[in-house]
């Protein structure tokens, strides 16, 4: 595509160059600039990218693109220098144009909440897949088509940059992929990622306090999320959650309730619990239906309605799509069960907000034979606030807790534990290994048979960032590895 088709529907100012030049593709990384690429100059939190345009332009860059006015009439290129009022509203114009709009040759699910867009994304991929669609799931847990992981190149954002998802999702239709469900985040609505989406249904989950410092507020936070609403053609929304309510009642587009109380669309009422199987009854004015599904806890429920009421939304039939969930599965890391000889119950979770630490507890609490034990910590140079109230859940239902580390990036371990333990009572019993993978082995050796235990924060992630550094680091390895060794000393 020539610059010129590029840049005729978008408010620019072009200086010197030509504007016949081929653009194949817009990027913001200068030492990832190849040949063809529009290079964005952005600021980040670490550095400013006006001080790598000539290393863009070695790399082949054709043009250079600003957005601070003023750089007019200072830099002198030797390819066309190009001034937008947005930097990353137009970079995803331009990722969407460049790649011919790909989404729109799909249907477009996006979901925002604090908690459980992994978990409701991956359940509605399964869903569609279960009623012989196919579909593309894109987020936290990475890039996976009719539930297939699929290695590409890009980096690993809960919404993904404009110049890999349009790429992405190009891909996607190249493969004959009918839907895309994937992950909005705030800081991903709020940096304009989605824009160029053509997003049919946004769905809202929740809203708790998280990434204030990335925000700045909290009231900024929620204006975030709310983005979502102008996106999207319709709105799928959490009728117990009054955040997702008022989203609701400030817009006049199509919408549908879901909930597990009442004044909703979809109820999901629960009949009976077993230990790993919930049997419900789903009532809505388009069909009513008894179901099981093979997990417990009140959250898990919530996002079987939520991912129930979307693909319902999308034109299934009540009947077809309640039968493909009693197939249903969590994704790597959520609530995720790992299996051993030692007779303890293990769990890895990525819960690292006060409210999902607080449902997984619930959940476990309720099948726990002997003590429940939880080894977690909170993340560095963010959400400081949250500490004190995720001690406050672990000590409400944990009977011993291992405080460890969970990505503390420059903040000393030692302090954050400190300002957990705040949180808990009196009589809490805990202990301190500030080596993740040592408090780990602890929890599972000193554990009696029949515990229960916990490791919360990191779920599926495969790394440790410690002061500038990343290590990499599994939990669900880690886990593995000690319960080996256990068994191995057990048979010497």
């Amino acid at each position: 595509m020539q610059l010129a088709e590029l840049l005729k529907d978008w408010p620019c100012t072009v200086k010197g160059g030509s504007i016949r030049v081929e653009v194949f593709g817009i990027e913001d990384y200068a030492q990832g600039v190849q040949k063809g690429d529009l290079f964005v100059v952005r600021k980040g939190r670490k550095s400013d990218g006006l001080k790598y345009i000539d290393i863009a332009i070695e790399n082949g860059a054709v043009g250079v693109v600003i957005e601070d006015e003023k750089l007019l009439d200072t830099l002198k290129l030797s390819v066309p220098l190009i001034w937008v009022p947005n930097c990353l509203k137009f970079m995803s114009y331009s990722a969407a144009k460049i790649n011919n709009y790909p989404a729109e040759a799909m249907q477009v699910i996006a979901i925002t909440g604090t908690n459980g867009k992994t978990t409701v994304s991956h359940f509605i991929g399964q869903l569609l897949h279960a009623l012989h669609k196919n579909v593309i799931v894109i987020g936290t847990n990475g890039i996976f088509i009719n539930g297939v992981e699929v290695k590409l190149s890009y980096e690993p954002l809960t919404t993904l940059q404009p110049k890999h998802l349009h790429k992405i999702l190009k891909i996607a239709v190249n493969r004959g992929v009918q839907y895309v469900v994937l992950e909005a985040s705030s800081m991903g609505l709020a940096k304009h990622r989605l824009d160029d989406c053509s997003i049919n249904i946004g769905v809202f989950l929740n809203l708790a306090e998280d990434h204030i410092e990335d925000h700045g507020s909290y009231d900024k936070y929620k204006a975030a999320k709310q983005l979502l609403a102008s996106l999207a053609d319709q709105l799928v929304l959490n009728g117990d959650d009054s955040f997702c309510r008022t989203v609701g009642l400030q817009t006049k587009k199509k919408k549908a309730y879901f909930g597990l109380g009442n004044r909703v669309d979809y109820q999901l009422q629960l009949l009976a619990e077993g230990l790993t199987t919930s049997t419900c009854c789903l009532q809505s004015n388009k069909g009513q239906k008894v179901f099981s599904i093979p997990f417990v806890g009140e959250h898990h429920l919530q996002n079987a309605i939520a991912a129930i009421t979307t693909v319902s939304e999308l034109g299934f039939q009540i009947e077809e799509i309640c039968n493909a969930a009693e197939t249903l599965h969590l994704p790597s890391g959520r609530l995720e069960s790992i299996k051993n000889d030692l007779n303890l119950s293990i769990y890895i979770d990525y819960a690292h907000t006060e409210a999902a630490l607080r449902a997984v507890l619930q959940t476990l609490r309720k099948t726990v034979k002997g003590d429940l034990i939880v080894v977690f910590s909170c993340g560095g140079d963010r959400d400081k606030h949250k500490r004190i109230k995720m001690g406050a859940v672990a000590s409400k239902y944990a009977d011993l807790i291992y405080l460890t580390t969970d990505n503390p990036r420059s903040e000393d371990p030692e302090v954050i534990n400190a300002q957990i333990a705040a949180g808990f009572t009196a009589k809490q019993q805990y202990e301190m290994i500030l080596d993740r993978a040592q408090a780990i082995e602890r929890a599972i050796r000193s554990a009696k048979e029949g515990d229960t235990i916990l490791i919360a924060g990191k779920g599926h992630e495969k790394t440790q960032t410690i002061g500038t550094e990343q290590f990499e680091f599994s939990d669900y390895e880690c886990v593995k590895s000690v319960i080996e060794k256990c068994m191995k000393d057990r048979v010497e």
